[in-house]
């Protein structure tokens, strides 16, 4: 017997499964695509904080999980024997006027408050970083030590291997037995809002482009709304659109083209690098923009964990275990701007 279904193998379904199968629960897992097979699967992996100002539950939260990601990560590769791409390697912004520099020095001695010693956000000068650097007119960047990366792939590949070796089964179907948890993307989200009669969610489709280019070790750039991301595997990732209205939600089109030209503009050096995948995937965006946590609104005695738009691999790591405190030990956790009851 099972003792919890989790519907849904990408991020948040297999950081849930993963809290609760090291709880000691028996766990199965269901994805008609496989695993990573809706945005989880893609190639951006950009893990990066809510500014240090205007604190509220959602960024405390979020912290709290970008911090715990370094150890989960490890004990994710050492069970799983694969290379989920994790590694903190900071970000790099430009800052574009004076007032723009002025609101990144306010920021800064925010971090010193709110980010609690763990990690810094400073304004250092582009000559510093002048091998792997954005334009920037002010010649200043924004550089915080909080944002890491990892690969989604092969990230959600090692959680799925990390959960096997733990006893977890893995399909395309099955049966649901035990506690059930929903955690099955945007068409999830669609299709709760058809079952309620209004929007609580929708999917926004996202284009990204994979490049080589050997800058592993790099910080991450964040430069003309856009995350240019040197992952460990000796590729970049650059990314990417956010698309409310598609007709096909997995092609690239003209709107991939101008993101690539507004990465090499900020970055001239990938003008060279060969150009190795064009990537299209759709994002879960809950109406209140947070993760949608907890009860299932319509389905009596199950759960949802859903909504991870842009933030869903940054906030795995404590998602699983507020999810693993409810679906296991009946114990609310989760903070109230996340339970489902904020989007309906």
């Amino acid at each position: 017997m099972v003792d919890v279904t989790v519907m849904g193998a990408g991020a948040f379904g297999l950081s849930v499964a993963w809290a609760c199968a090291k709880r000691g629960a028996k766990v199965r897992v269901i994805d008609p695509g496989g695993v990573a097979a809706g945005s989880s699967g893609g190639l951006v992996g950009a893990l990066a904080p809510h500014t240090p100002e205007n604190w509220n539950d959602k960024k405390a939260f979020q912290f709290e999980s970008l911090i715990m990601a370094e150890a989960f990560w490890q004990e994710i590769e050492e069970f799983s024997g694969l290379n989920s791409g994790y590694g903190r390697t900071g970000r790099l912004q430009p800052l574009a006027d004076d007032r723009a520099l002025e609101l990144a020095r306010k920021r800064e001695d925010g971090a010193k408050e709110l980010w609690q010693g763990l990690a810094t956000w400073r304004v250092v000068e582009r000559s510093e970083f002048v091998d792997w650097a954005p334009q920037s007119p002010t010649g200043k960047l924004i550089y915080d030590t909080l944002t890491a990366r990892m690969h989604p792939r092969q990230a959600c590949q090692a959680l799925a291997e990390a959960l096997r070796q733990k006893g977890t089964e893995i399909g395309r179907e099955g049966t649901t037995q035990g506690k059930v948890v929903w955690a099955t993307g945007w068409q999830g989200l669609m299709q709760l809002s058809e079952n309620i009669g209004r929007t609580v969610g929708n999917g926004v489709k996202g284009q990204a482009a994979l490049f080589k280019l050997d800058r592993i070790g790099k910080p991450q750039l964040f430069a003309d709304a856009l995350h240019i991301i040197p992952h460990a595997d000796g590729t970049v990732a650059v990314g990417s659109t956010s698309e409310r209205e598609f007709e096909d939600p997995s092609t690239t089109d003209e709107q991939l083209d101008d993101v690539i030209a507004r990465a090499i503009k900020a970055l001239p050096e990938l003008a060279d690098a060969p150009l190795l995948e064009r990537w299209a995937g759709v994002r879960p965006r809950a109406k209140s923009r947070a993760p949608m946590l907890g009860e299932h609104p319509l389905r009596k005695g199950e759960f949802i964990a859903n909504g991870g738009f842009k933030i869903g691999f940054g906030m795995a790591p404590k998602i699983g275990e507020c999810m693993a405190d409810l679906v296991l030990e009946d114990r609310d956790t989760i903070p109230e701007a996340f339970k489902p009851e904020a989007s309906l």
